[in-house]
């Protein structure tokens, strides 16, 4: 009786949908079909947990399915290279702004080197040289030699 009305509620379900739908929406077919069951099944005191639809097909008409499905799997492509593009197109924004704001940099320090001279330059040279000074003083495995031509540790003349 359970697969006889089981196969009734199945039929009543399919002419609900047409034939693409029931494919692209399985999942609210196997819901439809559980609520009928589980409705007519309290009828009759059965408990219902757990329905699972595991094969819908069309008898023999087998490639309708699979073209349906083909279908799908193209659409998903087609949306998936639609993203590659939009996000090819956005690293080539991101790109020229960068560019842009690159050369505006450029203009900017051209403009002070050729105002100020090159003074700027030589106080990033000492900024660095101080950065570097104070990480090798606090590093424990470098010890600084004067390179004054003397070679101190083996007391060879230059």
């Amino acid at each position: 009786m359970v697969r006889l009305g089981a196969y009734q509620f199945l039929l009543v379900t399919k002419a609900e949908f047409d034939a693409s739908e029931l494919i692209t929406q399985r999942e609210v077919v196997s819901q439809r079909v559980t609520e009928l069951l589980v409705d007519r099944a309290k009828y009759f005191g059965i408990i219902l947990d757990d329905i699972s639809l595991t094969h819908l097909g069309f008898g023999r008409d087998l490639e309708f399915t699979e073209a349906v499905e083909r279908k799908q799997v193209s659409q998903q492509e087609a949306e998936r290279a639609r993203f590659v593009v939009e996000k090819a197109e956005q690293v080539k924004q991101a790109a020229i702004i960068s560019s842009e704001g690159d050369s505006i940099a450029a203009e900017k320090l051209g403009k002070a080197f050729s105002e100020v001279g090159e003074g700027l330059v030589e106080l990033r040279r000492l900024e660095a040289a101080e950065e570097i000074a104070a990480l090798l003083a606090r590093s424990k495995n470098i010890a600084y030699l004067p390179g004054s031509g003397q070679n101190l540790l083996l007391n060879i003349p230059p």
